[in-house]
């Protein structure tokens, strides 16, 4: 449905995008997740058409749109300024998407969306005195009215508290999901994305490290920048590889690549009695987390593991105890240092 081809972009001589490629399907939602200052708004906005690529090109359905005007496009624009006009009440805000590009019966497709958003009564509220949630679901409403044929929401929840966000992203993908919209979605924050991506690309320095679904994003990050990212910081150094083996100030390990460092994934590590084949530490540091114990254990090599103990587990090791733990094979995953 859309394809961003080698698309570059560089402000005042800093290149800011970096040859970003990148198809999305129709009726699916892709998530641009990185940090501030990565490029992920750059990307978007010229997707969008409110800024100009100095290379590459977008297409959809295989036709290029780069020189078609903003209001043509026929894309909704949802940022985190949610921009509703305080003199105009709920009704009159969703319609004014209508302005510009007008739909059979208007006020039929303004009730409609507003329902579909889950405001139906609200037609007449002032914009005023909605709760933050609920002004989120107006301009949701008003970027829907006009039927688009490509959403694009940058970091939409971004002025909401926690819990709220929480409970909306979810809200969000069901109404973009029940009428089949493409979406791109730019966040910072990788719940976020998790909860409402069918893909996630994570981009960093202008570039696309990884993209891939959710699930295999968090359990097989590809790159140490991505690993790090998500705050997955088990990362061992590879001093040399080669015939499949890895070698690390904690041993050997079996790697199906060469590697330039080592990823042992928390998911994997699991507190034992010492033996063969265990790595021994001090517990460092034990926070307590509601559900879990975040620890942190120090291996005699300088190297540092993290992982998570079940809070009701019958033995909480102690800062200051020696422990063993035993590492899942599969949970040790190769690292590159960039994505190329």
């Amino acid at each position: 449905m859309l394809d961003i081809i080698n698309v570059t972009r560089a402000f005042d001589g800093q290149a800011v995008l970096r040859g970003i490629n990148l198809p999305v399907d129709q009726g699916e939602i892709v998530c641009l997740l990185g940090p501030s200052g990565c490029g992920k708004t750059t990307m978007l906005r010229i997707v969008a058409g409110l800024e100009h690529a100095d290379g590459g090109d977008v297409r959809i359905n295989g036709n290029s749109i780069m020189a078609t005007p903003v209001h043509q496009r026929d894309f909704g624009l949802m940022f985190q300024d949610f921009a509703l006009f305080p003199h105009m009440n709920v009704a009159e805000n969703v319609g004014f998407g209508l302005r510009m590009r007008p739909v059979a019966d208007d006020q039929q497709r303004v009730d409609e969306v507003i329902r579909l958003v889950g405001l139906a009564g609200f037609e007449q509220r002032d914009v005023g005195e909605l709760s933050g949630g609920e002004r989120q679901r107006v301009a949701l409403a008003r970027s829907l009215a006009p039927r688009p044929r490509l959403l694009m929401l940058d970091e939409p929840l971004g002025s909401l508290d926690a819990a709220l966000r929480t409970r909306l992203v979810v809200e969000l993908r069901q109404i973009i999901k029940q009428i089949g919209l493409t979406a791109i979605y730019v966040t910072h924050d990788q719940e976020e994305a998790f909860a409402i991506a069918d893909r996630i690309a994570i981009m960093n320095a202008g570039q696309i490290e990884q993209v891939t679904i959710p699930e295999d994003i968090y359990r097989r990050p590809r790159t140490t920048f991505v690993a790090r990212f998500l705050g997955l910081n088990n990362i061992v150094p590879v001093e040399r590889s080669q015939n499949g083996v890895a070698h690390t100030p904690v041993g050997t390990f079996e790697v199906p690549e060469k590697s330039e460092a080592l990823l042992v994934h928390p998911l994997g590590i699991h507190v034992v009695d010492s033996g063969r084949g265990m790595l021994d530490g001090e517990i460092e540091e034990r926070v307590f987390q509601g559900d879990s114990y975040r620890m942190r254990m120090r291996h005699e090599s300088g190297v540092r593991f993290t992982f998570h103990i079940p809070s009701f587990a019958a033995l909480v090791p102690a800062e200051g105890e020696t422990i063993a733990i035993k590492i899942d094979r599969e949970m040790i995953l190769p690292l590159r240092e960039s994505p190329a």
